[in-house]
């Protein structure tokens, strides 16, 4: 596959630093000779085909092996730890491995019984002590309320390193192999030969595996960790003059090649680089908070100021950065920190009690992307960084790494600049000028041919999915989209449908018709005729097409009411595993035959109890299954019709360890339930359409200091810190926790990179990388000033999902109120210069508590018996997999009044002109008798028009004369020809085309049966089970103020 060093289109590169550098595990990671086709700028070529010069080929040729995990390994998506916490099982496995240095650890937070948060007088018991739900270093799950913030030292900084000799001729030595946590038949769908590159001294190396082509994950040789002295580092595109101290000096002699490359002095060279140099290190730190951020310093009394939600978006906050570092500094869409202001050391961060992590969105649509192609990908030697803007030129000739700040040279190839077709100015390829930023990848980063796209779309056809209809919507998008799956001329694609029976087509060019091929005996699943029934899609697209016709025709009589899900999902992957590719599963009720039946757990009246309801699986059969996927670069995509218990639980399992997605269709019927099908009809033409990268990897890598300690996604880890992608897609969202290993205090800056390694549908091998800056600061003050409390919260919903599963839904909560609880204490203890009563807050967090009550009334995480388990199961599948943006919106909706939009303010996208409404709070208080109010919930829309609503609206919108005449279960507006329906439905349509999938309108009268769901999201208002916002920050204040 390849390397993980560049941000792909729906993964990121998980890696964590290297700490005292790596050595390139190819060697150097340049190849001499000239540029060849230096460089494009512009968006994607389109080269088809493969390097067919490879040695080895598909896996097929091998025997296929199992994925077999070795106990006491974990190899689990969803979340990773890597911590001693050996008894930590489910979606947040730890990884074990020696841990290096352990400082002892102080729990800094506090411990002992905090009291629970009131319930509104009506049911309030007597408060009962329960387990502070804090982030305490070292926590057990046997106290499952103490979340981790802080791993410190426990990380797994020393992977096993194989025997295998060096092969270089350098006197650097090799970087140790990486053994997977897992045994070899990882590796499973490796060329035994390996690939072999020549490095540019003509030494020869095997790579393996994934790791080793990536290179550089956690420790890869063993310099020693003198730290960064304190210098004035340059970052960015200008050379700096170099300190006194480095001026005139001999060059440096052989011996030195074992030390960092920070205490060697280097010759200025003949040139005397003078540009200004960029860095945090040329501000005041202490005054460039007062002079950027006069808001953020402000302190704000919640209980007498609560409206503070803007009326506008809320953006993310600033990097205090010099601004010729920040315009080059990562999109905050696509990279962005809980903390844009990162503390110096592991006790600041204790002491601030706010979590530390990253959300990436790391494959997502860009409208620019510059792609690099070049015969040398200039990589940093020790850690395997890719060069980015943030590194420090110190001369024509030499870069210093910006994450382990070791000295590279640079290759010759580098010193011309294509675009300016200009020799000597290294300083100003797009590759330092831009942090995001794409390149096309050279053989030595494939252990295989890249894959041809392949699509495999498995169907129920049981008796229950027959009377949903559904087949008929899939198979219509089918045909409609056929011709615009992404691919080339490789592309493959098959189908299975399965009852109590599996079904094969045989798609084989020269049949006058699809033939189905029957196989009963689902206690031992073998593929019949397999070469026929994956097929080119160019060649018997009339096959394919024929099919698509009859299928939904085909079962209309059928009487069989079993599901055999697993034997199916076994066939399907073994006609898959040769190639790899993306399996589309359609499921419409619990499966009930052979390998992975399951049974009936949800209970309806105890939905809402906090103990029993069952949101671990069942079995371990579909992560099991999905594991073999991941090792065979098989994604699988569950899509869930179904209007009872399914179990998603269990069955989820088999897209979260493959790196696949869900999606779920309550209740979905083609007669009972139109507007359902609306929406698998438009969610399915993206997922058809939308980009994909095969065989992905992707590696996150931090400045020395920092360490990454567990993930929150879809994916597989493959070795403590390489994810594993089968598939990546634009639409998926990644999180990351970090701690804060050694101290800082020697460096300004630290920054991130993420790369994604990917095949295109094109059969191109890409990475992506991503690379993003931020200040480090020193005091408590700078760390709440740099808080972003989007981020924040998005972190700790991933974090309270994993807490429910391994602990229970009640522990969550308490946990998310603690985390309010405990930084709110934090500053008003540690920052804040005079006390006052109510509750004080640093504006940055000001709507953090306002946050953590939506996440506490979200599906995901609320009490009450309107929830329902595979419903509350999906928000939760949801939260890991959606990017931020997304998950922000669902938590906390966006309500405007839009009775009376007008284009004040309006802005202009293509000739369209869109209103731009205010945010309003969402409290029933907002509402008007009077008006109309939409309200965005991302995966839904709702529209409320009060009882005495302007007849204009009525009518020149709704299209209907008076109040009575809105229909019941309106779901589209009608175009009518006045301006404000144009207004409206533009506004509408602007809205659904900023996401992924669809969100279906709903139109709301006061005795509508939706107008409890629209209520619902009026997170400041109290509900049967949950306080308003007022009463939640009286809890807080009383809880701070202790």
């Amino acid at each position: 596959m390849s390397q993980p060093g560049i941000p792909a289109p729906g993964g990121s590169t998980t890696g964590l630093q290297a700490q005292n550098g790596a050595a390139s595990a190819s060697g150097s990671p340049y190849t001499n000779g000239p540029v060849q086709n230096a460089l494009m700028s512009s968006q994607v070529s389109v080269s088809q085909g493969y390097n067919s010069h490879l040695p080895g080929s598909y896996p097929h040729l091998i025997p296929a092996k199992t994925l077999n995990p070795v106990s006491g390994q974990s190899n689990s998506g969803s979340s990773q730890t890597v911590s001693p916490l050996s008894n930590y099982q489910g979606p947040g496995q730890a990884l074990y491995g020696p841990p290096v240095a352990s400082h002892p650890v102080t729990p800094s937070l506090r411990s002992g019984p905090s009291p629970q948060m009131p319930l509104p007088t009506s049911q309030n018991p007597a408060a009962t002590p329960m387990p502070s739900g804090s982030f305490l270093p070292g926590a057990s799950v046997s106290s499952p309320s103490n979340w981790q913030y802080n791993y410190l030292s426990q990380t797994n900084h020393c992977p096993r390193a194989s025997s295998q000799p060096t092969m270089t001729g350098n006197t650097n030595l090799m970087s140790p192999q990486y053994v997977s946590s897992g045994d070899s038949s990882l590796q499973n769908n490796i060329i035994k030969s390996g690939i072999i590159s020549n490095t540019n001294n003509g030494s020869m190396v095997v790579h393996n595996n994934y790791d080793e082509i990536e290179g550089g994950g956690f420790l890869a040789t063993s310099q020693p960790t003198t730290k960064n002295p304190t210098m004035s580092r340059s970052v960015g595109y200008s050379y700096p003059s170099l300190p006194p101290g480095y001026q005139n000096t001999a060059p440096p002699s052989t011996t030195g090649a074992g030390l960092p490359p920070s205490s060697l002095n280097y010759p200025s060279g003949p040139q005397a680089f003078t540009q200004t140099p960029l860095g945090a290190n040329h501000l005041t730190a202490s005054m460039s908070g007062l002079s950027l951020h006069p808001e953020g310093l402000r302190v704000i009394n919640l209980l007498q100021e609560r409206n503070m939600l803007p009326s506008t978006p809320l953006q993310p906050p600033v990097p205090n950065l010099h601004e010729d570092i920040q315009k080059l500094n990562c999109n905050p869409e696509l990279f962005r920190c809980t903390l844009t202001s990162i503390p110096q050391t592991q006790a600041l961060l204790n002491k601030a009690k706010l979590p530390l992590g990253l959300l990436l969105h790391p494959f997502k649509d860009l409208v620019q992307l510059p792609v690099v192609t070049s015969s040398t990908i200039v990589r940093c030697r020790s850690c395997r960084t890719y060069i980015n803007p943030f590194v420090s030129f110190l001369d024509q000739r030499r870069w210093k790494c910006n994450l382990c700040y070791r000295v590279n040279d640079v290759p010759e190839e580098f010193m011309y600049n294509p675009l300016t077709r200009v020799y000597g100015e290294p300083h100003r390829r797009p590759e330092v000028q831009n942090a995001t930023i794409e390149f096309m990848a050279p053989s030595e980063y494939m252990l295989r041919p890249p894959q041809p796209p392949v699509y495999l779309f498995v169907f129920d056809v049981s008796h229950n999915a027959i009377e949903t209809g559904y087949l008929n919507s899939v198979c219509q998008s089918l045909l409609d989209n056929l011709d615009l799956l992404p691919g080339n001329t490789r592309t493959k694609i098959g189908f299975i449908t399965f009852d109590s029976t599996i079904h094969f087509y045989s798609l084989q060019e020269g049949l006058s018709q699809p033939q189905m091929l029957i196989v009963s005996d689902i206690e031992d699943v073998f593929i019949p005729m397999p070469e026929n029934l994956l097929v080119n899609l160019n060649e018997s697209k009339e096959l394919v097409q024929d099919l698509l016709k009859t299928l939904p025709q085909m079962f209309t009589k059928t009487l069989e009411t079993q599901s055999a899900l697993g034997p199916a999902l076994q066939a399907a992957f073994k006609l898959m595993s040769p190639t790899g590719g993306r399996m589309s599963v359609f499921q419409t009720q619990l499966p009930t035959l052979g390998v992975g039946a399951l049974k009936p757990r949800e209970e309806p009246n105890q939905r809402s109890s906090a103990k029993e309801i069952h949101l671990t699986p069942s079995t371990d059969f579909y992560k099991k299954l999905a594991l073999d996927c991941s090792g065979q670069q098989v994604a699988v995509d569950l899509f869930l019709l179904s209007g009872q218990y399914s179990d998603l639980a269990s069955l989820g399992c088999i897209s979260r360890y493959s790196a696949g997605s869900v999606y779920y269709y309550p209740s979905y019927h083609h007669q009972h339930n139109p507007v359902q099908v609306q929406k698998l009809q438009k969610e399915l033409q993206r997922y058809l359409t939308r980009k994909i990268g095969f065989e992905a990897v992707m590696r996150i890598r931090c400045t020395k200091g920092l360490s990454i300690h567990t993930f929150h996604g879809n994916f597989f880890v493959r070795s403590t810190d390489l994810l594993s992608l089968p598939n990546v897609n634009p639409d998926a969202g990644y999180a990351v926790q970090m701690s804060v290993e050694e101290s800082l205090t020697d460096t300004q800056l630290v920054s991130f990179q993420s790369a994604l390694l990917y095949t295109s549908s094109k059969g191109e091998r890409r990475i992506r990388v991503h690379t993003l800056c931020l200040p480090v600061v020193s005091t408590l003050n700078e760390v709440f000033l740099g808080a972003d409390v989007q981020a924040i919260s998005g972190l700790l919903a991933n974090m309270a999902v994993d807490r429910s599963v391994t602990a229970s839904l009640s522990d969550a909560r308490d946990a998310l109120v603690n985390a309010v609880i405990d930084s709110l204490s934090a500053y008003r203890s540690s920052a804040l210069s005079n006390q006052q009563p109510g509750l004080m807050v640093p504006f940055s967090l000001r709507l953090f508590p306002l946050f953590v009550l939506a996440l506490l009334k979200q599906k995901s995480f609320q009490t009450g018996t309107n929830a329902r388990l595979d419903e509350r199961i999906f928000a939760m599948c949801q939260v890991k997999n959606q990017p931020l943006v997304y998950l922000m919106l669902t938590t906390h909706p966006s309500l405007y009044r839009v009775d009376n939009l007008s284009d004040e303010g309006a802005i202009s996208i293509n000739d369209r002109t869109i209103p731009q409404p205010s945010i309003l709070q969402l409290s029933v208080e907002k509402l008007s008798r009077d008006g109309a109010f939409l309200m965005d919930a991302g995966s839904v829309l709702m529209l409320w028009v009060g009882r005495n609503c302007g007849q204009n609206f009525l009518s020149q919108v709704l299209g209907v004369e008076n109040y009575a005449l809105i229909p019941h279960t309106m779901t589209d507006l009608p175009e009518l020809d006045t301006p404000e329906s144009a207004r409206t439905i533009a506004f509408i349509s602007w809205l659904r085309e900023q996401r992924p999938f669809y969100p279906i309108l709903y139109v709301i009268r006061d005795e509508s049966p939706m107008k409890a769901n629209f209520l619902q999201n009026m997170v400041e208002d109290r509900t049967e089970s949950a306080l308003s916002y007022y009463e939640f920050l009286l809890h807080i204040q009383q809880q701070v103020n202790k």
